[in-house]
């Protein structure tokens, strides 16, 4: 069976014609632990690269001069023998995806790149590329094994007990090789999750739940806006820092979320590690958002004091105890809101951002108007 350290070790290559965006996946990789992760901007090198060293995923982009991500494809089918190719295309364009599948991708992750996607599907990727190859592998030495037992079944039926014991662990090892066949199947989420083949009324049905709630969450965080109309209409240089407290605030939570969702896939969240796992991320938010609180508080006071407004200091106080506080909700609900999905049976993976974005929305903008509202008269 496979273990986490046999994915991190697996040979990764990167094909785009954008130094940016290799440079970008390597970051992320490398930032998830994948040791082996190489990378080229010439399409023409691929095939003898993974001649020379067969690689357990690569990330194709479709677009390139020269020679396509198709093209590219077409050729690494006549160097897998079994047809097989460990491909996860890149791609921006939505229409192109049906087309990469069909010409042998077994994946794809679009463009802008989101970090918990692109780690998630390079983690499935790679594992049910791992397994098919120990399928292969184990079925070969099996089938072996089979042909030398029926070759002998009659002697095999004058031995001893032992020698009889032995026939049935031999049976029982081919159920555990069936059995480990299905797992790739399994572990993409085949009949349980929405695939490109689903039809488009099933699709809908999977999708459109969510986006009613992400609606309604919205509401919720711009019901905390309106609440303070009155401050927002009294303190105008307020607007300026309710996009900045947002985005600071929704960066530290995607930050949480990300490492607590890689520690889900690569089974290193064990239970009862989950309070760790959430006083370290609110400690994280604490100092971070102490540090980047400064500098806000800073520009507030330079930016209030050039508009001559006599409140410059308290203002700068807001903003680093709403900056500092925001943070620390975010950091929390980073860690906590895909434990709290996993524990009730949601996908994680695909709710998780819409209640993040809400709590670190609410916090960010709730703290700032709210301290605003009471310490600056």
């Amino acid at each position: 069976m496979l273990n986490p350290a046999d994915i991190l070790n697996a040979r990764i290559l990167i094909v785009d014609d954008k130094e940016a965006n290799i440079l970008l996946l390597k970051r992320m990789l490398h930032g998830a632990g994948y040791v082996c992760v190489t990378s080229t901007m010439n399409p023409r090198e691929v095939c003898e690269l993974h001649r020379n060293n067969p690689y357990g995923l690569i990330l194709l982009d479709l677009l390139m001069p020269g020679l396509d991500g198709f093209q590219v494809m077409e050729e690494l089918k006549k160097i897998e023998p079994d047809g097989y190719l460990p491909v996860l295309v890149i791609t921006a364009q939505p229409d192109q995806k049906l087309r990469a599948l069909q010409t042998g991708a077994r994946d794809f992750v679009a463009k802008p790149f989101d970090l918990a996607e692109v780690l998630a599907r390079v983690h499935n990727m790679l594992e049910v590329r791992l397994l098919h190859q120990e399928t292969k592998r184990y079925g070969t030495v099996l089938e072996q094994k089979v042909q030398e037992l029926e070759a002998s079944h009659e002697l095999i039926r004058q031995q001893s007990d032992e020698v009889k014991r032995l026939y049935d662990e031999i049976v029982a090892e081919q159920k555990r090789a069936i059995e480990l066949s299905l797992q790739p199947g399994t572990m993409v989420g085949v009949e349980k999750e929405e695939r490109l083949a689903t039809h488009w009324y099933r699709s809908l049905r999977l999708r459109h739940p969510w986006l009613q709630i992400n609606l309604l969450t919205a509401f919720v965080a711009a019901a905390v806006v309106g609440h303070f109309q009155e401050t927002l209409s009294r303190l105008l240089i307020l607007t300026i820092f309710l996009p900045v407290l947002a985005d600071q605030s929704g960066n530290t939570g995607s930050q949480a979320l990300a490492i607590t969702l890689r520690g889900i896939i690569l089974g290193d969240l064990q239970s009862g590690r989950e309070m760790t796992v959430i006083r370290k991320e609110a400690l994280l938010g604490l100092f971070n958002g102490a540090l980047v609180g400064l500098v806000a508080a800073l520009g507030m006071y330079l930016l209030a004091t050039v508009q001559h407004l006599p409140s410059a200091p308290m203002l700068s106080i807001v903003v680093f105890l709403a900056m500092t506080g925001s943070c620390v909700i975010s950091g929390i609900c980073g860690a906590i809101v895909p434990l709290i999905l996993k524990r009730f049976g949601a996908d994680p993976f695909t709710a998780s951002t819409i209640f993040l974005t809400t709590a670190t929305n609410v916090a960010s903008m709730g703290m700032l108007l709210g301290l605003a509202a009471v310490l600056v008269k």
